[in-house]
């Protein structure tokens, strides 16, 4: 059957647009204007050129309308923060002495100013900046950086959309400042805040703007009566003015729930809607509140998040049932293309077959404009493009990568016996003491410590064939014996081996594991100039052989302290890694488990007494909408305890979380039952001590005293002064003290002294109990 053309032309757009560059060229930039050795004059230039590029491929693609302002050199809610004057206080000296410094000490503090607090944005892997608001905010427009980016896509002759974080969202995300009394609501300066987004939006439309774009992803969340009255009263206000765009509002990641019909009378011309996580719930929504009469409707109908190819037949499907609901209908990704990488192509160590499987932006770009030439021409124009996903589609189904027999036999006969403990924690505990023989508040790490450039210069070295694998082995444990003597020295008391043979904590093991593929460019922005390489679960999962043991040991010959296993648990595995869309993920978190599982037995046999196993994306992960939350965290928790369930009372098992909202789960965190986890805390300042203590969490905690994020070196006084914190939530019997996170991305300088305050802190409160 061909599909009738649309009435009014379908066009193609998105939201935004992987910032990086194809070889990383904006962070390789913004360090080098770090360390001095990159002008602002030359970042700038870096950054101009990679915007134009970005653009022209999108417009040649045959994108209609190319967005503006989403381009950052560290995050998108900080630029919102300087558009709208909500200068920290401590910060406002840096940023009017030097603007670009200023920001970046935001975003990653100086020796004297601590950052902005970093959690994740909704349920991605992508770090924002969390604004800092009080009763006294004075919020002043800065539309500068938009203005500007508008003008040079326009130059390029460009039909250019400006997007904006929107007014709802940014003071949802926000938090109080500190200081300020507890209960404070950001969002009661909603009203203070409208009439700078008023004067942004003319800012824009005089400089050429025919539409905007502001960003309502947290309508997608559970919304209180009141929070929606907000957004309808801040689209009422926005949607009056007359020195403005046309705007379009828009959401992603799931359904808009009550949301939809705020939206949906509101005085905006035009609602960008999500029709991949929640298709069936948004478009009986949309149908519910009689369609978007007059307006324009964004079906983000290509999957933004996840990198598989779009089922092209599926989306025109939904497309043309959205025909009669809108005046006009245009196609985009469901969100940012900022959640994927580049180009698939760039993939040579994938097997052809495979990689047309993958869409990263500028495939998922193809599909677009596809899918817009196909609702506004009829079928019968993309006829040839149609029959060529149908091939793909059917290739991946077929294909004996995605099922391994055995695999899913060993899940099925999964047991509640082995997802639990042989013996309570309290009978545990005890054992566990008696065997490490800790003192009281323990000093460890969360895992990795500095790659050096020798460390990523020997990786480099073993791929290009310059050594061997022996010569290779080598150097990572002249690397393992530096780590390991250091901490001895300093005084830690459970130590790490470091994890320099690792590239990455889920890459190293996806890489190991059957099921997985793994990238060379398949780079993913994390937050500022931190990017990741995401593996690609594809198949049934399986260890073939160990996968820590051999390093793990090592480590444990050169001391008499006890040494930490260090493994990335099965939420984690599937959280960071593009996981494939055709089984339930509860099936896929079960596989993983039980891979893992081998390793926590394998490394107890080699004598491993502690195991850490790392789930920060336990929270990540996390439904936006509560009603959803109930069965993720069943099958998510369970999963962990699989991994270690079959781990011997005198093993202690620790997990790991970092960077999130930890207070939604804190009763999922109880029931994962490990022995001891870590947190992130100190920007936080100790917030998560307090919730766990709210809980009446019952384990050992150690809530984290050092911000691996920052260059900054905390001093002893001030871990001192976070610890005494922690113990007013937590009995000493139970705290630990250790940093945020791992230490990777640190320098070794930093790492000495920071970690020798770390220890002296935790002497000083021994010494005063």
């Amino acid at each position: 059957m061909t599909t009738k053309p649309a009435a009014a032309a379908a066009r193609a757009t998105v939201y935004g647009y992987p910032r990086q560059g194809r070889n990383r060229e904006l962070k390789k930039a913004i360090e080098g204007y770090w360390k001095g050795r990159v002008t602002a004059d030359a970042l700038e230039a870096t950054a101009a050129g990679l915007r134009g590029a970005n653009w022209q491929q999108l417009a040649e693609a045959g994108v209609h309308e190319v967005p503006t302002g989403d381009f950052s050199y560290y995050d998108h809610v900080l630029d919102t923060t300087v558009m709208v004057g909500a200068i920290p206080e401590r910060h406002r000296a840096a940023v009017g002495t030097d603007a670009l410094d200023g920001y970046f000490a935001m975003a990653r503090g100086t020796q004297d100013v601590a950052p902005l607090e970093m959690t994740k944005w909704f349920d991605t892997n992508y770090h924002y900046l969390v604004p800092e608001l009080g009763p006294d905010t004075v919020f002043a427009a800065d539309s500068s950086k938009q203005v500007a980016e508008l003008k040079e896509a326009l130059a390029l002759g460009l039909s250019a959309r400006p997007v904006l974080v929107g007014p709802v969202t940014y003071l949802l995300l926000a938090k109080p400042a500190p200081g300020v009394a507890a209960g404070f609501d950001p969002l009661t300066l909603l009203d203070r805040l409208l009439p700078v987004y008023a004067e942004v939006l003319a800012d824009l439309r005089a400089a050429g703007a025919e539409w905007a774009q502001l960003d309502e992803p947290a309508l997608v969340q559970d919304r209180t009566p009141a929070e929606l009255d907000a957004a309808e009263r801040a689209y009422d206000y926005l949607g009056a003015l007359t020195d403005r765009p046309k705007l379009l509002v828009a959401s992603y990641f799931d359904r808009l729930g009550d949301a939809l019909p705020v939206l949906a009378k509101a005085p905006v011309e035009g609602l960008a809607v999500d029709f991949t996580e929640a298709a069936a719930a948004n478009l009986d929504a949309l149908a519910a509140v009689g369609g978007l009469p007059g307006k324009r409707l964004v079906a983000g109908v290509v999957n933004g998040r996840n990198i598989w190819v779009n089922d092209l037949e599926k989306s025109l499907a939904v497309l043309g049932t959205l025909l009669g609901l809108a005046d006009r209908v245009d196609v985009a990704a469901s969100c940012s293309l900022l959640h994927v990488p580049l180009d698939a192509t760039a993939e040579r160590d994938i097997a052809p077959q495979i990689v047309r499987w993958l869409a990263f932006a500028r495939q998922k770009t193809d599909e677009i404009v596809t899918l817009a030439n196909g609702l506004a021409r009829g079928t019968g124009a993309i006829a040839a493009e149609l029959s060529a996903n149908r091939a793909h589609l059917a290739s991946r189904a077929g294909s004996p990568i995605t099922v391994d027999p055995a695999v899913r036999a060993r899940t099925a006969a999964v047991t509640e016996a082995d997802v639990r403990r042989s013996q309570p924690y309290a009978e545990r505990t005890a054992a566990q003491r008696a065997h490490l023989g800790l003192p009281l508040l323990p000093t460890t790490t969360i895992g990795s410590f500095p790659q050096t450039t020798e460390v990523r210069t020997a990786r480099s070295d073993l791929r290009a064939g310059r050594i061997d694998t022996a010569g290779y082995e080598e150097r990572i444990k002249g690397e393992i014996r530096e780590v390991i003597s250091f901490q001895e020295k300093a005084g830690l008391d459970v130590l790490v081996h470091g994890e320099a043979e690792r590239n990455d904590m889920v890459q190293y093991f996806a890489e190991q594991l059957t099921g997985y593929l793994a990238t060379q460019h398949g780079w993913v922005q994390s937050y500022g100039t931190r990017y990741v390489r995401p593996p690609i679960l594809a198949g049934d999962i399986s260890r073939p052989a160990p996968m820590t043991v051999r390093w793990t040991t090592y480590a444990q010959s050169l001391t008499d302290r006890p040494v930490k296993g260090m493994l990335t648990g099965p939420v984690t595995m599937l959280a960071w890694s593009f996981v494939r869309d055709d089984q339930p993920l509860a099936d896929t978190a079960r596989q993983v488990a039980l891979a893992l599982r081998d390793e926590v037995n394998d490394l107890e046999t080699a004598g491993t007494s502690v195991i850490q196993v790392d789930e920060p994306a336990l929270r990540e992960t996390l439904p936006l909408r509560t009603s959803d939350r109930p069965a993720y965290l069943g099958w998510a928790t369970e999963a962990f305890r699989l991994t270690t369930g079959g781990a011997r009372p005198a093993t202690q098992i620790h997990t790991h979380m970092c960077y999130a909202e930890f207070g939604d789960i804190v009763e999922a965190i109880d029931d994962l039952d490990a022995d001891v986890i870590s947190l992130e805390a100190a920007r936080s300042h100790m917030q998560v001590a307090r919730e766990l203590a709210a809980h009446g969490y019952p384990r050992e905690a150690g809530p984290g005293v050092y911000d691996i994020h920052s260059p900054r070196v905390p001093s002893a006084e001030e871990a001192t002064a976070l610890l005494r914190t922690g113990l007013e939530a937590l009995p000493a019997e139970r705290l630990w003290v250790n940093p945020d996170c791992g230490l990777k991305t640190r320098g070794w300088p930093e790492t000495r002294a920071s970690l020798e305050n770390l220890v002296a802190a935790a002497r000083t409160i021994r010494g005063e109990l």
